[in-house]
Formats: C-alpha cells, structure tokens, sequence
C-alpha cells in the first residue's frame, strides 16, 4: 500500500520528533556525569563481579565462565526491564506537552524503548570486553544477535504500550511494575543454572518471554549454537503478540489521555 504526501510527511515529522527526544534524554542522563557514557559499560560490569561474587562464593553454582553467563543475561533483561518502566510513565512525564500542542502519542513510550536501545547497545561494550577476557572466540552465531535485539525491543515496546495506558488511569501500576519485574528476575534463569528449576518451573519457562531471549543471546555468544527457525517463530511470535495487544490498548485508550494526565 503507498502512502500518500501526507503519510510521509507526518511519518517524518514524527520520526524526526523521536529523534530529537533521543538526543534529549541522552543528554540530560549524561549531564554532570564523571564518567558520562563510560557508566553504560562500568554498570553491567560491576553488577556483574558482584553478583559473580555473590553466587560464586554461596551458591557454587558449577557454570563454565559464569560472569559472561551472568552479563548476557543481565543485559537483555535489564533492556526490557529499563524500557517498559521508562515506557511506563513517559505519557505522565509529557502531560504539559500533550496538553498544549496536538501529537502523536504514540511517540512518547516508543522514545523511552529506543532511548533504553541505544544504551544498550553501548552496554554491549561491557560483553565484549568479558568474552575477551575469558577468551570466548566468536562465531558467525554472534550475527543473529540484531535479530534477538529487534525481538526484544519489539516486544517490550508492547509491554511498555499497555503499561503507560494502564500508568494514566491507575497511578498505582508505576510501584506495581516494579514489584512484578522483580519477581519476573528471579522467575528466569539470570543468575542461576536451569537444570536445578523443578520440572513444574521447567514447563513454566516454556512460556516466559525472557528465557527464550535469554536463552538465546546466551547460544549465540557463550555457547555458539544456532537457534532453530522454531526457537526463532517463538522469539518473534511472542514479541508480535506483545505489540499488537500493546497497540489495541493504547490506541483505544489514548482521545483520554488529556482527561487524566
């Protein structure tokens, strides 16, 4: 289907805004900050040696090159994490914006996922750096990792629709989330090996959006397996479903945004 002069103009406007929101945030998260960017790397690396330390030490969990087993996990999960929560408010955040100016606002919750994107990106830093240090050799599985990327970013995008619908009519959500993502931590496998979870757990990681991602970031770079066309459908279909339902609620909700903000 084509689009009109119109269709690509408002397209482009609403990119360009997108854009520029991007380049805001980053800003201001960096603004008076030491270390600046470099923080995007030192973070995952630290909550690495200490939860190393930690799991290492107590729990003796008997895991080939575990730090690197950990920052995988931690860092895919920390993107859909940081996203839907940042997602969460952003429509509360723009209430002066909304109010005053007609907007897309669909654009606000979808920055707060790209700005979350683009740190994450620079986190991968930090993963390079461990799969240096234990000498972890990459292979050409390592070149599906834009494709883990997109499903995760889709599919939080569509966390992150229904959760700044749901943030507009009950303030209460924005504490709830963070109880559930907590939970949703310790429900997937970051820290921990799989094989100790009882088979109940097992038949429940089936449906956990994460294991999956998880599992797979740590095929392509750790393990170097290729995800079947199987685990890929899955990886995707979950993340589809996510986005369409994110979509539905916040298109059907959003003429009443201005009323609650």
């Amino acid at each position: 289907m084509a689009f009109s002069a119109t269709d690509k103009a408002a397209l482009n406007r609403n990119w360009f805004t997108i854009t520029s929101l991007v380049t805001k945030d980053f800003k201001l998260k960096y603004r008076r900050s030491v270390l600046g960017i470099a923080w995007s790397v030192l973070n995952p690396l630290l909550m690495m040696c200490v939860l190393s330390a930690v799991f290492s030490t107590f729990f003796r969990f008997q895991i080939e090159n575990f730090p690197l087993y950990l920052i995988l996990g931690n860092t895919i999960f920390s993107l859909m994490a940081d996203s839907t929560s940042s997602a969460m408010s952003s429509i509360i955040d723009s209430a002066p914006l909304i109010k005053k100016i007609r907007i897309e606002k669909l654009i606000f919750p979808l920055e707060k996922v790209l700005f979350t994107l683009v740190n994450f990106v620079i986190s991968l830093i930090a993963v390079a750096l461990v799969m240096l240090f234990f000498r972890i050799v990459p292979t050409w599985n390592l070149l599906l990792l834009p494709l883990l990327i997109l499903y995760v970013t889709i599919f939080s995008a569509g966390i992150g629709l229904i959760l700044a619908t749901l943030a507009v009519f009950f303030r209460d959500v924005l504490h709830f989330w963070s109880v559930i993502i907590t939970a949703w931590t310790y429900a997937t496998p970051l820290f921990y090996p799989v094989d100790i979870l009882p088979d109940w757990m097992l038949a429940f990681e089936t449906f956990n959006p994460m294991y999956h991602y998880v599992t797979y970031f740590r095929d392509i770079a750790l393990w170097g397996n290729t995800p079947g066309v199987g685990e890929n459908l899955v990886c995707l279909g979950m993340a589809l479903v996510m986005l369409v339902l994110g979509l539905v609620v916040f298109k059907k909700n959003e003429k009443k945004f201005i009323l609650y903000v």
